[in-house]
């Protein structure tokens, strides 16, 4: 498929590269990560979390990951403010950052990922980094973020898809990346 061989030659080596600087610089710092994303971004979220932890030996969370404390605050008090209310809980400071993966990356005029727009907001706040992976349309993340990777629109009709499937790519170029890398991967170390 060219769509696949074309995007990835349109990804810009330094936006990888800024995103692994602000993380080095984090970890140094003693800051945390806190990833967010909804449906296939949750995922990645989870996946970060364990990559962080484990490889760059950053302190990282996401709140997707509890799922009790998660649907009590939607059940309370809303889907809207439930990942906000959580990163409140969690303290967020001007030494941690806000991880976004997201297809659209919010938008609160036409209401879409309401939930991550609150909590751009909060970061900015908190005085705390934001850093996402997201679609052609960037959104909310796009325009608040510190530094933002844009899957670009190659085939209308598999955005999702194709911004999905290179948020897992890109976040493992940045995890695995020689300067933030802190601990030996399983596989690469048996060769």
């Amino acid at each position: 498929m060219t769509a696949v061989s074309e995007i990835a030659a349109s990804i810009e080596p330094a936006a990888i590269d800024r995103i692994v600087q602000m993380l080095c610089t984090l970890r140094h710092g003693g800051g945390r990560v806190f990833f967010l994303g909804v449906g296939g971004g949750a995922s990645h979220a989870s996946h970060a979390v364990n990559d962080l932890r484990k490889i760059a030996g950053i302190e990282s969370y996401s709140p997707s990951d509890n799922v009790a404390e998660l649907t009590a605050r939607i059940n309370d008090n809303g889907w809207a403010t439930a990942y906000s209310d959580w990163l409140r809980g969690s303290h967020l400071n001007e030494k941690d950052m806000v991880f976004v993966f997201s297809v659209g990356g919010g938008d609160a005029e036409k209401k879409i990922s309401a939930n991550i727009v609150a909590c751009l907001h909060l970061a900015k706040e908190a005085g705390a980094q934001i850093a996402g992976i997201v679609g052609p349309a960037g959104g909310s993340t796009a325009a608040l973020a510190d530094a933002a990777i844009l899957v670009p629109l190659h085939t209308p009709g598999m955005v999702t898809a194709l911004t999905e499937s290179f948020q897992g790519v890109i976040w493992h170029a940045i995890v695995s990346h020689p300067d933030l890398r802190a601990n030996e991967m399983k596989w690469e170390s048996t060769r």
